[in-house]
């Protein structure tokens, strides 16, 4: 089975006015909204906004939006992934929910995978 889109996420450092943003400004529906997290969805796309300090958007590494996979095998797709020239950011966490793990691809940009359980 193929990766299968999942979200897009960006860091925002007031997520409800985010959200009020795209809603408003765009149509998108509110499906969560916290102080923290956020997310929207505008027929297939959904959108994720996370909360984050203006230093911790793009100072620090660099980050913009995040593609985030849902995938089936979290080790054979990282495997393919490193042998087309992606790094993993950061070890492989093991969540309540199932894995999770970040890799930049050759370009730098940030994809988000993650494993249900």
């Amino acid at each position: 089975m193929a990766a299968s889109f999942r979200w897009i996420l960006q860091l925002h450092r007031d997520v409800p006015k985010a959200a009020r943003f795209y809603s408003e400004g765009l149509d998108f529906t509110i499906n969560v909204c916290s102080l923290r997290w956020a997310e929207l969805q505008s027929g297939s796309l959904k959108l994720a906004l996370m909360h984050s300090s203006h230093d911790q958007t793009t100072s620090q590494k660099g980050y913009s939006s995040l593609l985030s996979f849902t995938v089936t095998d979290m080790n054979s797709t990282i495997t393919k992934l490193m042998a087309l020239g992606a790094e993993l950011d950061g070890p492989i966490k093991y969540e309540i929910h199932g894995k999770v793990a970040a890799m930049r691809c050759i370009d730098g940009h940030v994809l988000g995978l993650y494993e249900p359980v």
